[in-house]
């Protein structure tokens, strides 16, 4: 039964796609530099936020977006939990709110920013009850 387990496992690996989320601001925007890729940037309270929590789930979890996302955009995502049980570590929090202060300074959740490579807005939006493919759309016409 293991080695079914270890079988499937390898065969289905390469097929799956990790969400690849980055935990350093300025590694995200060093990346997108090195690659030429824009930043999406998402402002997420991942254990209050309903919408936050259906972005989550449709949309940053869907192979449909993981796949764009690892082909076309560096992301990273400002999480503002409230619960004890789910804090960031206090240098990543001080991380968010900075950046924050510069790309939310309205406090609104869910916000998603994309930036291009150098930090600049290229557009915002929030929660929108949509496919992946039209969320990809949205984020897309944003490029132009």
């Amino acid at each position: 039964m293991k080695r079914l387990i270890l079988i499937i496992f390898f065969i289905t690996s390469p097929f799956l796609q990790a969400q690849n989320w980055q935990t350093n601001f300025e590694e995200a925007k060093s990346i997108a530099a090195k690659e030429n890729k824009n930043i999406v940037l998402v402002f997420s309270g991942s254990d209050w936020c309903a919408p936050c929590m259906k972005l989550e789930k449709n949309i940053w979890m869907s192979d449909e977006f993981k796949v764009e996302a690892n082909k076309s955009w560096v992301t990273y995502k400002a999480d503002f939990p409230k619960k004890k049980a789910n804090q960031l570590t206090p240098e990543l929090t001080e991380q968010n709110k900075k950046i924050a202060e510069k790309y939310n300074k309205g406090g609104s959740f869910p916000l998603v920013v994309l930036l291009d490579k150098n930090g600049k807005v290229l557009g915002m939006t929030g929660f929108k009850n949509v496919s992946p493919a039209e969320y990809i759309a949205m984020i897309k016409k944003f490029e132009k």
